[in-house]
């Protein structure tokens, strides 16, 4: 009985915490899988967390593709997600050389130690600066030009690769580029969706062995499509503007957690 107590409790925070990420990636364009992989780890092995979170980030991208599939832009998916993937490729490549190198610092609270590597204090002042510019009025009226997408995903790629942070590069790129809100999600959407293919395949030994998470992992999977789903009725009541505000605000508390090794 206390086991099966246990596993319903366990499910009930994972489902939790997966409805609240969809919610709040469904508008921003990322966040989902940095949410939610720790609240994995909780309770099954690393690995297993890992993989589990790239599937649930992959199902739920795959519905919201389809939710709002008729506002892609799909020339921009082409220019800005092929060369994210090829991104993506090189940024896991280096890892191996970054990951060795020393970690710029340390600290210690609530009886954890974080670390402050180079790869995430770099991605983390990006970040920063593309959320700062998010709130001054000369940067708002600037537009992206088409020409710089294929450079965007790139950066966006390769940031992924090397710090698992493709998102919320992607988002900062994205949300000035002169879409309309729905032309913002659904086009963010199909290139989530073909960068998830691509680095799922790299997990599907770990996928094979998930049979004892299978109720945390179907839980999470059922609160994020329904966080998914309240999004897309509550994307007409939201303004492009309220969507750029809170882009920023988003990037700015990612990036302090990048940069203090809290993420």
């Amino acid at each position: 009985m206390n086991g099966w107590h246990s596993a319903r409790m366990e499910s009930a925070v994972v489902a939790v915490i997966a409805l609240a990420a969809a919610l709040l990636t469904f508008f921003t364009g990322f966040g989902l899988g940095t949410i939610l992989m720790p609240a994995f780890a909780l309770f099954v092995p690393l690995p297993d967390a890992i993989a589990m979170t790239a599937l649930v980030h992959l199902v739920n991208g795959g519905v919201k593709l389809a939710l709002v599939a008729r506002h892609v832009a799909w020339r921009v998916v082409a220019a800005f997600g092929l060369p994210a993937v090829a991104g993506a490729f090189a940024g896991a490549w280096l890892l191996r050389g970054v990951a060795a190198a020393p970690a710029i610092g340390t600290w210690s609270a609530v009886g954890r130690e974080f670390v402050v590597t180079p790869a995430k204090l770099v991605v983390g002042v990006l970040l920063a600066a593309f959320a700062v510019a998010e709130f001054l009025p000369a940067a708002r009226r600037i537009a992206v030009p088409a020409r710089w997408f294929p450079l965007g995903g790139l950066l966006s790629g390769f940031f992924g690769g090397l710090a698992g942070m493709q998102g919320a590069l992607r988002s900062a790129f994205l949300v000035r580029a002169g879409f309309t809100k729905e032309q913002y999600v659904g086009t963010g959407a199909a290139i989530a969706c073909l960068v998830d293919v691509t680095r799922l395949g790299v997990y599907l030994p770990s996928l094979r062995g998930l049979a004892p998470g299978a109720p945390v992992l179907g839980a999470a999977l059922a609160a994020a499509l329904a966080g998914t789903v309240l999004g897309t009725l509550l994307l007409q009541k939201v303004s492009l503007r309220m969507v750029e505000r809170l882009v920023a605000v988003v990037l700015l508390a990612f990036a302090a957690g990048l940069a203090a090794g809290v993420l």
